[in-house]
């Protein structure tokens, strides 16, 4: 019983107090004002975190297309930079003109894919199938071209400097190669080292 009586005594101190402090300006400010200032921060704070920082500029990030089927999908003139499309189906997609810039392509098929002035510099294209793909004035400089299926495929104007390649493939390249694409300058030929 005593308990309760100086819980309910402490109550009655603890209003008292409240409703002198009430009339002062200064705590109705921060028993008002600062709550809400409190809450609409947390809320902008969180909307923010969750659209993933795009209110605040947050930083860029690359997609994951991982087995995705995107066949015949038009990807034309945009910017795909860094995104993973390992193991997706891109057969007869549309790539012109795009920026595939360190773009995964791991085992990807590509097969008559329209690649006609795309930037692959970077890229990872090995195990790539790229039957019958349209590889004209694409820029592949730097990029990882190991085990790929080149068969059917048109890189006249394609820039190859420094793309890793197998001597075998290189050798079929080097069998079609012809033109300079129209951005490094460069001749195909030259790019491929042919002989």
């Amino acid at each position: 019983m005593a308990k309760k009586q100086s819980i309910s005594v402490w109550h009655l101190i603890r209003q008292q107090l409240d409703q002198r402090l009430s009339q002062r300006p200064r705590y109705r400010l921060r028993r008002l004002v600062l709550p809400r200032l409190t809450l609409t921060l947390t809320v902008t704070l969180m909307i923010s975190l969750l659209c993933g920082g795009l209110l605040f500029g947050g930083p860029a990030h690359a997609d994951n297309f991982d087995r995705m089927n995107l066949r015949q999908q038009d990807f034309s003139g945009q910017d795909l930079t860094g995104n993973d499309y390992t193991r997706a189906d891109l057969t007869e997609a549309d790539l012109s003109h795009t920026n595939l810039e360190q773009v995964r392509l791991f085992t990807t098929r590509l097969n008559r894919a329209n690649l006609e002035g795309a930037n692959l510099r970077g890229a990872t294209l090995d195990g790539a199938s790229m039957v019958g793909a349209n590889l004209k004035d694409a820029v592949l400089e730097g990029a990882y071209a190991i085990n790929i299926d080149f068969r059917g495929i048109d890189i006249e104007g394609a820039d190859f400097t420094d793309v890793l390649l197998d001597p075998k493939d290189n050798d079929k390249l080097c069998e079609i190669a012809s033109g300079t694409n129209p951005v490094t300058g460069r001749e195909t030929k030259e790019t491929l080292y042919c002989p």
